[in-house]
């Protein structure tokens, strides 16, 4: 797509169907169930048709989408309705991610809902999202070498967090 403004149904159109999935992917590895990250999903979109913006590439539009779906799952957790009507234990045992079709993605998926959400959203940016460090930076207004470190913690975490059952000691 080109510099255009979001006034025609087709380019609503086409833009949730390039990144409905995306946007899904990163807020359900915040929220960890379904409705919750729909709900985010849609007021993610709700904010990029509302604000009828352009872009002068796809790049610079996935990067305020990406961007918008992180500040959106961080609003998510500060909220009253979320304090006051969520239970630890419901997220705890939250319904399974649409990634998990072995006990291995089931496990990795568990061990990433433990570690803290900073690291957890490079980690799905990285691997999930295919996003190279740099891109990770400049979505996400950090340095590079902050992603890079950010990256190392996660993956040491998830690796004590997995050791015994893929890693041998």
């Amino acid at each position: 797509m080109t510099i255009q403004s979001l006034r025609t149904d087709d380019c609503i159109d086409a833009v949730f169907e390039e990144y409905s999935d995306m946007i899904f992917r990163l807020a359900f590895s915040h929220v960890k169930t379904r409705t919750d990250a729909m709900d985010i999903c849609h007021e993610v979109f709700m904010r990029y048709i509302k604000k009828n913006m352009t872009f002068e590439c796809e790049e610079h539009r996935k990067k305020w989408l990406v961007k918008a779906t992180v500040n959106c799952c961080k609003s998510f957790f500060h909220s009253a309705w979320y304090r006051r009507c969520v239970s630890a234990e419901d997220y705890e045992d939250a319904s399974q991610s649409p990634f998990e079709a072995f006990d291995t993605r089931a496990d990795v998926h568990n061990a990433l809902s433990k570690i803290p959400r900073k690291y957890r959203t490079v980690i799905h940016l990285f691997y999930f999202e295919e996003m190279s460090v740099k891109e990770i930076a400049d979505t996400l207004d950090l340095k590079e070498s902050t992603v890079k470190s950010q990256l190392m913690r996660a993956r040491n975490m998830l690796h004590d967090l997995l050791k015994g059952e893929y890693f041998s000691e």
